[in-house]
Formats: C-alpha cells, sequence, structure tokens
C-alpha cells in the first residue's frame, strides 16, 4: 500500500472511531433533564444486606428477613450522622436516587451536602427478596395508583387539596414517560402491614447497629417503622425526618371525593401512630389499654376531624429524645390530616417541628414530592432544618 493510500486509510478509521464514539456517546447517555450538577465526588459508592436469617422450608433453608442498603459516602464528609434513607409503600429505594425525568435525587443532594446516604429496599421489596413461606402472600399495585395519587390528582379530585398540584414533572398523561417511569417503579409488597412493621423495624434496628447513630428519614408508610425503631434504640437515632408519615392516628381515611371528601377507614394504627407496640408512659399491656377520641369538628373544611387519645394523655418518653421534623406539601392527600400526627405527637409530649411547605411559599406538590420538580428546593429546606437543629 501506497504512503499516500496508509494515510488516506487511517484518516478514514480515525473518522469511523470517532463518529462511532459520537454515536455510542448519543445512545449510551439516557435522557436527563439538566439540573446544573457536576461531577458526584465519592469516596465510597456501594451495597451491602442487614439482618439476613435462615428460613426452613419443608426441610430447605432459604434467606430472608434482609435489608439491601446502598451506601453512598462523599469524597468530602462534613457531617458525622449519615442519613437512612426508607421509601413508602409499592415503592424502593430508587424515590431517592433519581426522578422519573431523569434528575439526581435526594440521596445524591445531601451527598453533595457532606452526609453519608444509606438508601434501603425494604425486606420483602426489590433488592431485597422476597420469600412467600416467611412474608405470606403480595399485593401488587394497579398503575392508576399512580395517575390518581401522584400524577394527575388534580384530575381526579378525590381530596379538596388535589387540585393545587402543579409540580409533577411531566404532562401527567397515562402514556407521558415520566407517567410510565413511575408505574414501572411501583413494586409487589408485604400484603400483611403489620408483618412490614415489623420485619423494618428489626432490619433499621440492625443497620443502625451496623453503622452507628444516623439521621432516620422516613416516607408515607415507612413512617410507621422510624417512630418504633427510634422507641428502641433512641440512643442511635439522632433526629428524624417524617416526610408525610404513614396516618393519621389510629384509623385509616378513604378519599372519596366531593361534597364529603372523607370516609373514615379501618383501624390500622392501633398503638396510636403504630400497629406494632410502642413505649407508653405509664406502661399499656396492649392496644387497647389507649383510650381515643375523635374531633367534634375538623380543624378546616378541607381537614379530617383527627383522632386523639382521651386525657390524661399517655406519653411516649422515648419519642422525646431526638428532634422530629414532620414534612407536608401543599397538594398531597397527606395535606388533609398530617397535623394529626403532629397533634397526636405533642399530646404525648413528644415536640415535634411541623413545616407545611405552603407555609414557606413552595407550592404545587405532590406526596411523591422528591421525584417533582422542585426537589431540589425541599430537600434543601430539610438541610437547613438540620443545620439549625441538629447539633454534632
Amino acid at each position: 500500500m501506497k504512503t499516500n493510500d496508509i494515510m488516506t486509510y487511517a484518516g478514514l478509521v480515525l473518522a469511523l472511531i470517532v463518529a462511532g464514539a459520537a454515536v455510542f456517546g448519543v445512545l449510551a447517555k439516557p435522557a436527563r433533564a439538566d439540573d446544573g450538577d457536576g461531577p458526584l465526588m465519592l469516596a465510597r459508592d456501594g451495597f451491602f444486606y442487614v439482618n439476613a436469617k435462615t428460613t426452613s422450608v419443608n426441610g430447605k433453608d432459604y434467606v430472608s428477613h434482609q435489608m439491601y442498603v446502598e451506601v453512598r459516602v462523599p469524597a468530602k464528609q462534613t457531617h458525622p450522622y449519615p442519613i437512612i434513607m426508607v421509601h413508602g409503600g409499592t415503592m424502593s429505594g430508587t424515590n431517592y436516587t433519581g426522578t422519573p425525568d431523569g434528575r439526581e435525587g435526594w440521596a445524591q443532594y445531601f451527598v453533595r451536602q457532606g452526609y453519608a446516604v444509606y438508601v434501603v429496599d425494604q425486606p420483602g421489596r426489590a433488592r431485597s427478596g422476597y420469600l412467600t413461606a416467611a412474608y405470606g402472600p403480595t399485593n401488587n399495585v394497579q398503575k392508576d395508583n399512580a395517575l390518581s395519587r401522584f400524577v394527575a390528582q388534580e384530575k381526579f379530585k378525590l381530596w379538596p387539596q388535589a387540585v393545587l398540584h402543579t409540580q409533577w414533572p411531566g404532562t401527567g398523561e397515562p402514556d407521558d414517560p415520566a407517567t410510565i417511569q413511575l408505574a414501572a417503579s411501583q413494586m409487589p409488597a408485604i400484603a400483611d402491614f403489620n408483618e412490614q412493621q415489623i420485619l423494618n423495624r428489626d432490619a433499621l434496628i440492625a443497620l443502625l447497629e451496623k453503622i452507628g447513630p444516623s439521621i432516620l428519614l422516613t416516607h408515607s408508610q415507612a413512617g410507621a417503622f422510624g417512630w418504633p425503631v427510634a422507641d428502641a434504640r433512641p440512643d442511635l437515632v439522632k433526629a428524624i425526618l417524617a416526610i408525610e408519615p404513614n396516618g393519621p392516628p389510629f384509623y385509616q381515611v378513604e378519599f372519596i371525593g366531593a361534597p364529603d371528601w372523607f370516609k373514615q377507614g379501618t383501624l390500622a394504627l392501633p398503638y396510636g401512630i403504630t400497629a406494632v407496640p410502642l413505649t407508653y408512659s405509664p406502661p399499656i399491656k396492649d392496644a387497647s389499654d389507649l383510650k381515643m377520641v375523635q374531633q367534634d369538628k375538623a380543624d378546616a373544611p378541607d381537614h379530617v376531624r383527627c383522632y386523639a387519645q382521651a386525657e390524661p394523655a399517655r406519653q411516649l418518653p422515648n419519642l422525646q429524645k431526638m428532634p422530629i421534623l414532620v414534612l407536608t406539601s401543599e397538594a398531597s392527600y397527606h395535606a388533609p390530616y398530617d397535623h394529626c400526627t403532629v397533634n397526636y405527637l405533642r399530646q404525648a409530649g413528644v415536640k415535634p417541628t411541623y413545616i407545611r411547605l405552603v407555609d414557606l411559599g413552595i407550592h404545587g406538590n405532590s406526596h411523591v414530592m422528591m421525584l417533582e420538580k422542585n426537589n431540589k428546593e425541599i430537600a434543601a429546606v430539610i438541610a437547613k432544618w438540620l443545620d439549625d437543629t441538629v447539633k454534632e
């Protein structure tokens, strides 16, 4: 081959390599909204499991009770207490590691603030595995659950505040990419909610005992897991970030639309804020010792009538030992009743901070605020509260 031919051939190969790399880059790069974040600098990025046990079924041994834990430690860690992030019902830890439109999640946000972050999948959910013999039957999630509660709630109008929703990062249509991403992320779950509370309580305690004193961030269903963990190990829980925690106290609320809006559901939290025992003072033998009363009139027309303890109210001494934040968005189905949980805690001698995002001028968020357009703005509210409250 002549010199000129060699140079021409080499140039062609180089051009093909460059073009191929460009095409590969386009194909390999996921669809992502521009969030302006630079590279995430980590000292550690990995995972492990806690609380794994052996369960024997028909003479064969299986692993059960385990909790998957994803860990990110910043290259420059400026806060001594890590944040454990626990997702809610039907979801997994991906609630915190990204958004339906491809932006970073709360996990990356708090790593950038100098926190080590541990994101879990609940036992029996997603990467934590499922053993039917240990956990019993599962519940699967209908696709329209996401539409009516998170994505396009303003169209369904099941509760008064639903029409205020503006922050979903998509069109809200059933076939919109962001809608599909959220619906695809919803997971089968253990049908027995009481069993979920026991499994998560024990696994989270095992995680705390492994990594040491931590901040516990719970969302939705996981609120009922955080209280018994803090009650059992107040020495290891430095703060609770209860993001629209499971509630309201005692009875569930069903949303039926106008004009009545609310219907009382089943007795889901017989220990007030949990279905599993808590340490009350004076002590109780079982949940039946807690006497409850309901408000004659709701605090506002768009609120439910709260349940409380009959006076004199028993106290929750172990939950008085750490700062607690309860945070509620404007348009969520929790907006009608999170104040009931706050009131219950205060009646029991606990002193939570209650932040309603609307009072800070943050409007339009649903229950899954960590996935919405302004997720960083809300994370900044939480970060400021931690800076102001948790003393190192």
